[in-house]
């Protein structure tokens, strides 16, 4: 897929437009709605937290959204193409940072970014360039030779994270982007995720990590078993919920019911 190329992009423009978008799933007890009527908007230029405890739907969007599972009914659009009619297009126009890292374990990080920055067609000299940015920021140049085999999961983690930006697309979908990253490496990402929005890039984290949500996203969308309950800046969340923080807003939210937690759990 060739490179986008850089260009000066209208920050009031809705880079994501996810238009109720819903997900059916089977099971032997029934059908289960993973995303349910879904709608929300991400500008250039804006961090938005998609938050929820584990089973709230969230991964579920991420992958509608990139045209990687088919909704239900509704769709998303990204930089005016829609997922479901074409997928190759928004692909280009994304990078995403997935809860697992999927590397080639027999792969070295150089060698797995300058092969991702080749399918993506960018020229090898920038590729290399873009290498060695990438290393610096994220703090990988001392283990670019070793085998991914051998890599500790916070370092896979930062692989993963240089990986999906090789490209340079305006585009971030970020899947709980700090599991596995020690303090500082999480620092980085959310040194990244400032420079990201400042460069005018439409970036959606997805997390049930509340705390780091409130420092890095502009605006939030709460999410419970597939539903936006509430939805907007920190301070509108504050007012509409009258609470003082995201976990009393979600426990309000949830009721403390059993099932629902921010545990390390599957993601749905």
């Amino acid at each position: 897929m060739p490179c986008l190329p850089v260009c000066h992009r209208d920050l009031s423009k809705h880079m994501i437009s996810v238009s109720e978008i819903t997900r059916h799933f089977r099971s032997s007890n029934g059908p289960i709605v993973a995303v349910d009527r879904l709608s929300f908007q991400v500008q250039s230029g804006e961090v938005y937290g998609l938050l929820g405890p584990n089973g709230a739907g969230k991964t579920t969007t991420l992958r509608m959204i990139l045209g990687l599972l088919s909704p239900t009914s509704g769709d998303a659009e990204v930089d005016g193409f829609r997922a479901t009619r074409e997928p190759d297009e928004v692909k280009r126009r994304i990078g995403l940072v997935s809860a697992s890292s999927g590397l080639y374990q027999w792969l070295t990080p150089r060698e797995t970014l300058l092969f991702f920055a080749d399918l993506y067609g960018v020229a090898p000299a920038a590729a290399r360039r873009r290498l060695e940015e990438l290393s610096s920021l994220f703090d990988i140049s001392r283990f670019l030779d070793q085998r991914c085999a051998t890599l500790s999961t916070g370092q896979k983690q930062r692989v993963t994270l240089a990986r999906a930006l090789m490209h340079d697309p305006p585009v971030m979908l970020l899947d709980e982007p700090t599991r596995g990253l020690d303090v500082i490496g999480t620092d980085v990402v959310f040194q990244y995720i400032t420079k990201l929005r400042s460069l005018g890039k439409a970036v959606v984290v997805s997390t049930h990590r509340l705390d780091e949500a409130s420092h890095v996203c502009d605006r939030m969308g709460l999410l419970h078993r597939g539903r936006l309950k509430h939805e907007g800046t920190f301070a509108e969340l504050q007012q509409a919920t009258g609470c003082s923080n995201l976990f009393q807003m979600f426990l309000q939210l949830i009721g403390n019911q059993s099932g629902s937690t921010f545990g390390e759990t599957a993601h749905v």
